[in-house]
């Protein structure tokens, strides 16, 4: 290696084998035996070096759907259902938020995802330049949409010219943040807003991030105000699409799921935020399987959650899904490891990077995103490690992690620790005192 920003994995086990793994700017460009690609060598150049001393190299973990920042609301409001949550708990403190109070929030965020294996994540939410600020510090990757909601007290004018502001400085910072067009919901943005979401998202080449059939209160409303069923609505708009991400669908029906494969968009399923606020049901794995709509797996915020835990979230994944349908064949581990990766939606997996090369996610050419997990973990030391992963580990279970090349955690250390939980604490007590 040469000429660039290099990094030298060694002592890692991969499918049983002993393998190094070498990468330059960001992407992996070697990764096999440690005998055929000479480590002593490349270490003599490599700027950073890993010894993974045995630990089990995996793919990482692809948060589809979250608020980050809401870290900072974590056990606030905890036994309401959605809606009053939102409106008693989450929207008056909101309106206090300022950009560090995002800042270390999100900060918060990005620590807890760093030491549960996930390396980047899809967000909505207010005060996005400093979500994309801290997203830089962390070293982390995400896709980052300014929420549009319909303001009832200024006109609409005047809110699309502050949104399309927020884009434009969100195209300024680096090549691990990207920005979306977010509508909030169907229930807070009218046929107006979402036509000019729609059109924005097309002009500026941008993904579409929007809630969808989240509570059957929603799709009730809908049926009675457009006649039509939430995802009929949105494609009527022209919102469906292969840049489109809606999180939640646990109201969706066969023929909404069959409409979003149809168009290639991705539902994202939030199942512990769902449970908690006690939405009435889960998301329908089996029929959109069936009808082969792409699928990624979100946390949800920390305030709904309340973790961000990707890999003690999957657990419960795969259990509702077995559960509701009274199946225990409902989905194969294998099936949810992939989701939870970001490997059954282009969209979600890419987090804004161009296409990613076909296959496996730990090969030559792939970006140098990986988890090293610890092999003296009580819950990885028997059977398979995929079963292993999916229904036994939770993110303690990571021992490095590695986003573009770059240690972020060596051996569960993260630098910015202590300062990162002590400030977030400072942000909190600010907004609840």
């Amino acid at each position: 290696m040469s000429g660039g920003r290099e990094l030298l994995l060694t002592n890692a086990v991969l499918d049983g084998e002993r393998v190094a793994l070498t990468a330059e700017n960001g992407v992996i460009t070697a990764i096999g035996p440690e005998t055929d690609l000479d480590p002593s060598a490349a270490a003599d150049v490599a700027a950073e070096t890993l010894d993974a001393a045995g630990g089990i190299l995996s793919p990482p973990l692809v948060n589809g759907h979250t608020h980050a920042a809401m870290t900072l609301f974590r056990g606030h409001g905890d036994d309401l259902p959605l809606m009053r949550w939102l409106q008693e708990a989450i929207w008056p403190v909101e309106a206090k938020l300022d950009a560090e109070d995002v800042y270390w929030g999100t900060r918060l965020a990005c620590l807890e995802m760093i030491r549960s294996g996930t390396i980047g994540f899809w967000d909505m939410y207010w005060q996005p330049a400093s979500t994309a600020r801290a997203v830089e510090d962390a070293g982390l990757r995400a896709v980052i949409g300014p929420p549009l909601f319909d303001p009832p007290d200024r006109p609409l004018e005047e809110r699309n010219r502050e949104l399309e502001a927020q884009l434009d400085e969100l195209a300024g910072f680096g090549d691990r943040v990207h920005a979306a067009v977010a509508p909030h919901a169907i229930y807070t943005v009218g046929t107006a807003s979402l036509e000019y979401a729609v059109c924005l998202a097309a002009e500026r080449d941008l993904p579409i991030h929007i809630h969808l059939s989240e509570t059957e209160g929603e799709l009730n409303d809908c049926l009675d105000a457009h006649s039509k069923r939430p995802a009929v609505y949105l494609d009527d708009l022209g919102m469906l699409g292969p840049n489109t991400t809606l999180a939640h669908g646990v109201w969706l029906n066969r023929e909404e799921l069959e409409l979003i494969a149809d168009r290639g968009a991705t539902v994202t399923t939030n199942p512990v935020a769902n449970q908690k606020l006690a939405v009435g049901g889960a998301f329908p794995y089996p029929e959109a399987a069936r009808a082969g709509a792409s699928i990624a797996l979100g946390t949800d915020g920390a305030g709904s959650n309340n973790s961000l835990d990707l890999l003690a979230d999957l657990k419960s994944f795969a259990l509702i899904q077995r559960h509701a349908a009274a199946d225990a064949e409902a989905i194969p581990i294998e099936e949810a490891f992939a989701i939870a990766t970001g490997h059954r939606s282009d969209l979600i997996g890419r987090l804004g990077r161009p296409a990613l090369p076909a296959g496996d996610p730990l090969t030559v050419g792939a970006p140098a995103d990986f988890i090293v997990l610890d092999p003296a973990t009580p819950e990885l030391g028997v059977g398979d490690i995929t079963s292993n992963l999916v229904y036994s580990a939770n993110g303690n279970a990571v021992k490095d992690t590695v986003v573009d090349g770059r240690i972020l955690m060596r051996d569960r250390v993260v630098e910015g620790h202590d300062e990162i939980l002590a400030r977030s604490a400072e942000r909190a007590s600010r907004l609840f005192s």
